[in-house]
């Protein structure tokens, strides 16, 4: 019986000394990192996949060695939920590794940057080469007012109303859901500052200041401007309304021709007193805020200086600004002159 027992012993130890060598041994690959890529990889988990679907996946695409890797790591951690959506892999992993991000549901984001000043034109080329949607989607998306239609009932689009920020975008992300995330923005930002009135006609003001100039400190002078050009029912004359009107058309040529300035179009200021029918761009926060307090001025005219700086010239009267429209000129000739001359 002494030796009998010996003799199992002996074995209970080997096998002992094999099973740890063996979890071991597990434990070491499933720490192992593994790229069987090149690059970047990207990997769309559909909603509902099954965690064999998933493994499949990852093996197939590289991501891990073994697909048995991810099962085991799925069948120790099963109360977790593993999130759906796109994934980018650009080094090497470990099966552990891989499944935590899928735990966090660490996706991989599309990062769209919208200027201060950007038109939907340019938000929807902008989205397009992000590669989610079409242009087409986005204008379509962006002609539907429903989602500021209880602040701005007589707006045509969500032109104004889409704030111009960074957004992070997924896969998933469709056109419609980037115009409610913008949107939504545009109303923390008009909450933020107080905003109240007509909202409507404030956020075309404010478009019309963020086009005219982008130097923050004048645009409550360029409010100013616009106030008391539209108080005096004096055209505001404002060249991007202009530009807009051509786009609206489809006939912006990349330049202001005289037939531009001539047409009679709502959005053409030079011809149609007051307003546009709406924004021609959606403007920022100063903009709008300096729309929503516009600073106490005389002024009814302004022109850009011949310094290359941005800022502009405020006149209160025709003869000061045609004298400052001649010092632009002359400026600007002198410039051109010593550039030849470089």
């Amino acid at each position: 019986m002494i030796r009998r027992w010996r003799i199992d012993g002996r074995r209970l130890g080997l096998a002992i000394v094999a099973g740890a060598y063996l979890a071991a041994a597990l434990a070491a690959d499933f720490a192992r990192r593994y790229a069987g890529f090149r690059g970047e990889q990207l990997v769309e988990i559909p909603r509902g996949s099954s965690s064999f679907e998933i493994a499949r996946l990852l093996e197939h695409h590289g991501v891990i060695r073994h697909k048995w890797h991810f099962l085991v790591a799925r069948a120790l951690r099963r109360p977790e939920t593993l999130q759906a959506g796109e994934y980018k892999f650009d080094r090497p992993a470990s099966a552990w590794e891989v499944y935590d991000r899928l735990v966090r549901g660490d996706v991989h984001y599309y990062w769209l940057r919208v200027p201060e000043g950007a038109n939907i034109f340019e938000i929807a080329e902008a989205a397009e080469r992000l590669g989610l949607f079409t242009r087409e989607e986005f204008l379509a998306a962006a002609r539907r007012t429903e989602a500021i239609r209880d602040l701005a009932p007589e707006a045509p689009t969500l032109e104004g109303y889409l704030f111009p920020a960074t957004y992070a975008l997924t896969r998933r992300t469709t056109a419609e859901e980037l115009c409610r995330m913008m949107t939504a923005k545009f109303r923390e930002v008009w909450r933020e500052l107080g905003g109240a009135g007509e909202v409507h006609t404030t956020v075309t003001l404010a478009s019309l200041i963020e086009k005219e100039t982008a130097v923050a400190e004048e645009r409550p002078l360029v409010a100013s401007v616009f106030r008391n050009r539209l108080e005096r029912r004096m055209p505001l004359q404002c060249d991007p309304t202009t530009i807009y009107a051509a786009m609206l058309d489809g006939r912006w040529r990349g330049a202001i021709y005289r037939s531009d300035l001539e047409r009679a179009h709502p959005y053409n200021t030079y011809r149609v007193a007051g307003l546009p029918p709406g924004p021609i761009a959606n403007p920022g926060r100063s903009a709008l805020e300096a729309a929503l307090r516009p600073a106490e001025t005389d002024f009814t005219y302004f022109v850009a200086k011949a310094d290359g700086s941005g800022a502009h010239t405020f006149s209160a009267s025709l003869e000061a600004h045609n004298r400052a429209v001649s010092r632009f000129r002359n400026g600007s000739r002198k410039a051109v002159g010593q550039g030849q001359a470089r």
